[in-house]
């Protein structure tokens, strides 16, 4: 696993041993910030939020290309220690955070850190979290008026396509795995 683009571009991150942990495979990870781009435009200037981050890796991605904060959230001490280790590899530890914690605990704190532009969900498959986790995204007003959250679920997961204001706009399958692009509209018409 490597950082894709940017000013780390080509960076060894290191990760969980065994298959406990499934990353954000570095294609997959091409494809969602070609998306992100498309968008957002360039990422420079914007905040990140990972949850459920294991690695760090998308938030690593971010700010590469440019993101001036992130913050990582994981429960797992393992994660604890890959996350920090990602982020001296990469010459990051400035501009993130890490918060150990469970995520639905965590998110109440970080009220005076948001809004942020770009948050990334990860959470455990199968468990139907992505909708509580949304819901609760936009109860506390984390997201940015024109951000954007990247959910990753199970393909086979019911993610629904609104949750509360926020609407999906995209949506990609890799394998058995799907990402949801959500915005708090849905984007406007293409004009001919």
């Amino acid at each position: 696993m490597r950082v894709i683009s940017g000013s780390a571009k080509g960076k060894r991150l290191a990760a969980f041993p065994g298959g406990t942990i499934r990353p954000t495979p570095d294609r997959v990870r091409e494809a969602l910030f070609s998306i992100l781009y498309s968008r957002l435009g360039p990422l420079r200037g914007k905040t990140v939020l990972d949850l459920f981050a294991g690695t760090g890796a998308m938030a690593l991605e971010a700010l590469s290309r440019g993101c001036r904060r992130a913050i990582l959230v994981d429960q797992s001490q393992q994660a604890e220690r890959i996350i920090s280790a990602n982020l001296k590899t990469c010459g990051f530890e400035d501009q993130a955070a890490h918060i150990r914690g469970d995520v639905l605990q965590v998110l109440p704190r970080l009220k005076g850190d948001g809004p942020f532009d770009l948050i990334f969900l990860d959470p455990p498959y199968g468990r139907d979290m992505v909708p509580k986790i949304m819901k609760s995204l936009f109860d506390l007003k984390l997201l940015a008026p024109e951000g954007i959250v990247c959910a990753e679920s199970a393909r086979d997961d019911a993610v629904p396509e609104t949750i509360g204001e926020l609407v999906r706009f995209d949506q990609r399958h890799y394998g058995s795995t799907s990402i949801h692009f959500f915005t708090r509209s849905e984007p406007e018409a293409e004009t001919r």
